[in-house]
């Protein structure tokens, strides 16, 4: 598959990247700056802005799904909204159907107790620009997979994570970047999660 990703540069976007070049996979990272990365014979490296959606219109030409592992940005509390305004047309202009978008546990108010109502306080402005990107693929006609995982740790790939479909796994706390990863590229490869919304945790 020819995979366009979003957000390469941060940790879970270049687990994503690492794992699906493992996996064979073409792999075309659209970035800000490319001096993170190195280029490949398996990854395209392509500088742009992730809100143009001209820039995102060329550069999305012959890919067969997209893969966003964007954060929020402090500085601009509808960055991933406005990405997402940009992306659809881009992805319409492509022909391209399947998309799966990284958000967090909490942006359905889905974490029980009072640490839930703790995290979602805490984490009310970031959580507030991802569910409003979410609220557009869930809006549109694609075949989205939105991925809300509980706390990201920097452990290693165990395989042994647990999913919720439209909550999270009872008791989860959290999950390592590299499960995320792999949970995202077999969502892709197997055609998994069509349209839902997905926790993640150990």
């Amino acid at each position: 598959m020819k995979l366009f990703v979003l957000g390469a540069t941060g940790r879970t976007g270049h687990q994503f990247v690492d794992q699906a070049i493992e996996h064979g996979h073409h792999v075309t990272a659209f970035v800000r700056e490319q001096k993170k990365l190195i280029p490949t014979p398996q990854l395209e490296i392509i500088e742009g802005d992730v809100t143009d959606s001209a820039a995102l219109t060329d550069a999305l030409a012959g890919h067969d799904a997209v893969i966003s592992c964007l954060g929020t940005d402090l500085s601009d509390s509808d960055f991933l909204a406005r990405v997402t305004d940009a992306l659809v047309p881009a992805l319409k202009a492509n022909a391209i159907n399947r998309v799966v978008y990284l958000a967090s546990a909490g942006i359905d108010k889905e974490i029980p107790g009072i640490a839930g109502t703790v995290v979602t306080f805490m984490l009310r402005k970031p959580l507030r620009d991802h569910r409003a990107a979410v609220d557009l693929w869930r809006n549109s006609s694609f075949d989205y997979t939105i991925v809300r995982p509980m706390q990201l740790t920097d452990g290693p790939r165990t395989s042994t994570y647990r999913t919720s479909v439209d909550s999270i796994p009872d008791n989860g706390k959290q999950i390592s970047r590299a499960d995320v990863a792999q949970f995202m590229l077999n969502a892709v490869e197997d055609q998994l999660f069509i349209r839902q919304s997905v926790g993640l945790a150990y």
